[in-house]
């Protein structure tokens, strides 16, 4: 009991790295999140969806944990995280993706700040983009999203250190049904008991992201379900205390929600268009109206078609999140552990 005890007091933060076929990013990121946690001592767990390509045989080579899902058909956002976490044993515990580099100094200087603000449930700094050149970073730098700028934010996206005794009072790290939205949702629940998230000023990782085309993008995301995200954080949040919360946390819901309203006002007018001729006018100006809206907003043509396809896919996921069947979240996740001589 005491060499487990020592063990425990030893391991201060958990890093758990989401996986699914990563071999092209996984050997920096367990090599930076080895360095990190060398930095203030704990442990480093790959938590991978059923990789079939040479993820696991590349994490295999270093001192870490690695499990890996039971069941491929459970892969989601938010699986990942949860299947690290129930294996972890930090006092904090820290998410990063596989295609995630942690920078050195972050962990020292989040730990330093939540033992000065005992409030503060999880900590998050500067994401540094190493694909400025893709549709949807530039669409995110156009919004200039205010949670991923410094002081106290709504939520941690691309990644954070959380305080365990915080994450325990919401009964679960992460939600296994989520397809995305998975940080966002842990945010809304740790803030409705009163936690605080801050995002302090220094980077924290580097990110490398998606090299697909957008709209191969868009099609890939909808055959994963990663676009149900929302629908399913809602269906998840209805009935709980965090529900008002995460309402007034999603503005992109009001025009998915518009969209929604758009396609019905467009199947109405369409009925009277088979024998009105004024009505098929009427239908025509109508399916141009958001395009020519967002064209002259983005002074893009190319831009403005974009992001009314995206909306039309996220308005669609929308619908089918909402529609899903969800599992059991305080459930344990089936899950296999990885042997190899390096790990433990």
């Amino acid at each position: 009991m005491t060499n487990i005890d020592s063990t425990v007091k030893r391991c201060r933060v958990s890093v758990i790295i989401k996986a699914l076929n990563e071999e092209k990013r996984i050997v920096s990121a367990i090599q930076t999140a080895l360095a990190a946690v060398d930095e203030v001592g704990g442990e480093v767990i790959l938590a991978d969806s059923c990789s079939s390509d040479r993820t696991i045989e590349l994490a295999s080579k270093f001192p870490i944990k690695i499990f890996q899902l039971a069941n491929p058909q459970e892969r989601c956002c938010g699986v990942g995280p949860q299947l690290g976490y129930q294996h972890s044993i930090g006092d904090f515990v820290y998410i990063l993706d596989g295609d995630m580099e942690m920078l050195p100094g972050f962990l020292p200087a989040a730990l330093a700040f939540m033992d000065e603000n005992p409030q503060v449930a999880g900590v998050g700094g500067r994401v540094v983009e190493m694909n400025t050149t893709s549709l949807e970073y530039l669409s995110r730098v156009e919004r200039g999203l205010a949670h991923m700028q410094a002081g106290e934010v709504d939520r941690l996206d691309m990644g954070g250190l959380y305080r365990r005794s915080a994450v325990q009072e919401t009964k679960y790290f992460s939600n296994r049904n989520l397809h995305s939205y998975e940080e966002f949702d842990l945010a809304v629940r740790l803030r409705a008991k009163g936690w605080a998230l801050w995002r302090v000023n220094m980077d924290a990782v580097k990110h490398h992201g998606h090299d697909a085309p957008p709209y191969d993008l868009l099609i890939r995301r909808w055959r994963s379900q990663y676009i149900c995200g929302l629908g399913e954080l809602l269906r998840a949040a209805w009935g709980q205390p965090h529900l008002r919360i995460a309402l007034q946390g999603v503005r992109e819901l009001r025009i998915y929600v518009s969209v929604l309203v758009w396609w019905f006002a467009l199947l109405l007018i369409f009925g009277v268009a088979i024998k009105e001729i004024t009505a098929l006018l009427l239908l025509g100006l109508l399916a141009l109206l958001p395009f020519s809206v967002m064209a002259w907003r983005k002074r893009s043509v190319s831009k403005a078609i974009f992001s009314v396809v995206s909306w039309c896919f996220n308005a669609a996921g929308l619908v089918r999140g909402l529609l899903s069947v969800p599992k059991d979240t305080t459930i344990r996740i089936a899950s296999v552990k990885i042997l190899s001589p390096n790990n433990h």
